[in-house]
């Protein structure tokens, strides 16, 4: 079985209890305000495992389950392995927290969960290795890296601007992180990247 698809199961069971256990909502869920010890900090990752609703659940499942497989062949085709994924996915969504956590610290009112950080992470990992594949953002189809580059931009507008009830610090760092974490222990260490990029290949 894979790293993603036990991902996936796991997600999905810790999200349904939440969505029926308060006590366990509140418990896993990034609040800021109420992690002033370092027994608190699990919040960083816990928060990735559970979601506002179905909705939020399944959109980032579905993403995680097309994307994360592919990306665990990849590290395995580059002689990483699958662990890597793992590791890249958990720390992902750690990475994508802690902005959240240091800008919010005082504010009580804030909480975040989610596993968008993560997921942007595997997306990201996806575009460093198949740059020009197809990605279909709101059913238009696009280059990974044109879609890549239009996710952060928009991330870091709404990151900015804010209001809507959406982490999009989150995506953003989750975004950079993963590429970031490929870039590194990738072998190549971003020439295959650079190769590909010089080699434009996309259809509809």
């Amino acid at each position: 079985m894979s790293f993603t698809l036990i991902i996936v199961i796991v997600t999905v069971l810790v999200s349904a209890l939440a969505f029926r256990n308060d006590e366990l909502y509140t418990k896993l869920i990034l609040w800021p305000r109420r992690m002033d010890n370092p027994g608190e900090y699990y919040r960083l990752l816990t928060s990735g495992f559970i979601h506002a609703d179905w909705m939020h659940l399944i959109f980032n499942m579905f993403a995680l389950f097309i994307f994360g497989q592919t990306v665990e062949g990849a590290f395995e085709s580059v002689g990483l392995g699958q662990m890597f994924f793992l590791i890249m996915y958990l720390t992902g969504i750690v990475a994508a927290s802690l902005p959240s956590f240091i800008k919010n610290r005082n504010n009580s009112y804030y909480r975040s969960l989610g596993a968008s950080g993560g997921v942007a992470a595997v997306l990201f990992s996806f575009v460093y290795f198949m740059p020009w594949a197809t990605i279909y953002v709101w059913f238009i189809p696009m280059p990974g890296i044109v879609a890549a580059i239009a996710y952060v931009a928009y991330s870091a507008y709404m990151s900015r601007r804010g209001g809507d009830n959406v982490n999009h610090d989150a995506h953003l760092w989750g975004a950079v992180y993963g590429f970031v974490f490929t870039l590194l222990f990738s072998p190549d260490h971003g020439s295959f990247f650079l190769e590909q990029l010089k080699h434009p290949s996309f259809s509809f």
